[in-house]
């Protein structure tokens, strides 16, 4: 499963500050506590506070490659600050994220294309969140089918079913679940399906516990990829057994260590 380390967000006080002081230290520690936990790729976002999101966009992700060639998810919801990642990015970059929203698609469908990205797409657009699996479902297909229009592989899209917090959305949690099951039935070659995994833990106070109930349970669905805090022992090996059990890692005694020195 991909991992995608979530930590380099500036709405976290100590990436904001890093970020206004330019201390490059604090970046670069937190890219590579990530990457040592099992990190395959780093989510990267300047934050609502960011006067100028270009420019802090770029200075992450320079400060970053400094230390590691791990893959990064430039992670905006404006299409120039994404360009601007997209351009100085060494490894094969992901897109975070477009929405179904026609304009979007229109814009980041052909940018992933341009620069041989990945790409997240939220099933969410401008109505707001959906309610239920339908509506999950209808919008992803919107995104596969402009995906497919574009000339943009169905396998390098990453679906996200947008995750809810359980303490206000309990009921939605089981269609959350069967749209990452039902993702891979929109075409063939199928696209992938992420999620953000800390969102379904706002607000609650045993937070790693949900997370971590979520991911197996997301696993065992089908789930491809997730945003997470990589630092979470307790949530990789969660993730880890949970892919051991589906059969896709041979088991040992030690294969905790195992998984984590491949």
């Amino acid at each position: 499963m991909l991992i995608i380390g979530e930590l380099i967000n500036g709405m976290f006080s100590n990436i904001s500050r890093a970020l206004k002081e330019r201390n490059k230290e604090v970046i670069q520690k937190c890219a590579l506590a990530q990457v040592e936990a099992g990190a395959d790729a780093l989510d990267v976002n300047c934050g609502p506070s960011s006067k100028d999101p270009v420019t802090d966009m770029q200075w992450l992700i320079e400060t970053i490659q400094e230390v590691t060639d791990k893959p990064l998810s430039i992670d905006s919801s404006k299409p120039k600050v994404i360009e601007a990642g997209l351009k100085i990015c060494k490894a094969r970059a992901i897109i975070n994220s477009t929405t179904s929203d026609q304009d979007k698609m229109d814009t980041l469908i052909p940018l992933a294309i341009k620069y041989n990205a990945r790409l997240i797409g939220l099933t969410i657009n401008a109505k707001g969140i959906p309610q239920n699996k339908d509506q999950r479902l209808e919008l992803a297909a919107t995104i596969v089918s402009n995906c497919v229009e574009k000339g943009f592989a169905p396998e390098e899209l990453y679906l996200d079913p947008i995750v809810l917090p359980v303490n206000v959305a309990q009921s939605q949690m089981y269609d959350i679940l069967e749209s990452i099951r039902e993702f891979k039935i929109i075409s063939e070659p199928s696209p992938k399906a992420v999620v953000g995994l800390s969102n379904v833990s706002q607000g609650t106070l045993s937070r790693s516990l949900v997370n971590r109930t979520f991911l197996a349970m997301a696993i065992a669905f089908g789930l491809d990829a997730a945003i997470l805090d990589p630092q979470d022992k307790e949530l990789m090996d969660t993730l880890i057994t949970s892919e051991l059990l589906l059969n896709r890692h041979i088991y040992c005694d030690s294969y905790l260590d195992a998984y984590r020195k491949k």
